[in-house]
């Protein structure tokens, strides 16, 4: 009898990782013979964990902080998301040799298809923050035909290197200029810290953008960060930023065990009530 396949997330610290329960609950849903596990690798650890994969039975699994560019730099073959966003975040076996991906773009976009259909429609859009999560979120824009990419950071430095890696539909601007930016917004997307728990409010007015735009953030904990409830205040239509994470563990778990699974409200519950409980 075949071995049940084995998959992981590996990060350092892990211990925070909900990756164990989106999968785990796909696999019970499923009723798969599978098995999903944390495990926390150390920078220094992570190549001969990677060159140890096939030897310790593994599929595949998840890459999270801090390896994720190592995880790039390390396999042997990447997919397209991979090479644009710079970060590998996916690993499977195809063909004797281990791939790479990056599903961020992926789960970024499908959540918005989801919660704000007809978000895509949109041209204009303001992505506050220029950190790692940020290319994905520049990478999904510009596949969906958004043809302004504007990226707000408190370094302007930061936010010029996405430019130029991206090219002429995305331009830097300072984080204070965020009001004069947003009148022709169709999106904003918070890729920051901003707005976190201990963390600042983030610096958008939202009374400044336009009736039809849509906001959303990827920091899930608080789930309602204060730039959502702002926006809903405002009547604008709003999306958390769990349903990225859930939407991005698809493409994994489909590769690992055969199955594309669905996010569902009952997974985005579980999982809430989980952050919840730990807040």
């Amino acid at each position: 009898m075949a071995e049940a396949p084995k998959a992981f997330v590996c990060g350092h610290p892990i211990a925070h990782s909900r990756s164990p329960l989106i999968h785990g609950y796909w696999l019970r849903h499923h009723g798969l013979n599978g098995t999903y596990q944390a495990l926390d690798v150390a920078p220094n650890d992570f190549a001969a964990f990677l060159s140890s994969l096939r030897a310790n039975g593994y599929v595949g699994g998840n890459v999270t902080i801090p390896n994720k560019e190592q995880a790039f730099a390390l396999v042997a073959q990447r997919d397209e998301a991979a090479e644009q966003i710079g970060a590998v975040n996916t690993l499977w076996f195809e063909g004797g040799e281990l791939w790479g991906g990056n599903t961020d773009a992926y789960g970024f976009a499908a959540n918005l298809d989801a919660k704000a259909p007809a978000w895509d429609n949109g041209k204009t859009a303001l992505i506050l923050g220029a950190g790692g999560a940020s290319r994905a979120i520049i990478h999904a824009l510009k596949s969906r035909g958004f043809i302004d990419i504007r990226v707000a950071n408190r370094t302007i430095s930061r936010a010029q290197e996405l430019a130029d890696h991206f090219g002429k539909t995305v331009s830097a601007h300072a984080l204070e200029a965020t009001s004069a930016l947003l009148g022709d917004a169709d999106l904003v997307v918070n890729t920051s810290a901003l707005g976190m728990h201990g963390e600042g409010d983030v610096a958008v007015d939202v009374s400044g953008l336009p009736p039809h735009a849509v906001v959303t953030d990827i920091v899930y904990v608080p789930l309602e960060t204060p730039l959502l409830a702002a926006a809903r205040h405002a009547g604008l239509k709003t999306v958390d930023g769990l349903g990225m994470l859930l939407h991005q563990a698809v493409p994994g778990f489909e590769r690992w065990f055969g199955i594309r699974p669905e996010v569902t409200e009952a997974l985005h519950d579980l999982i809430a009530q989980d952050l919840d409980k730990h807040r």
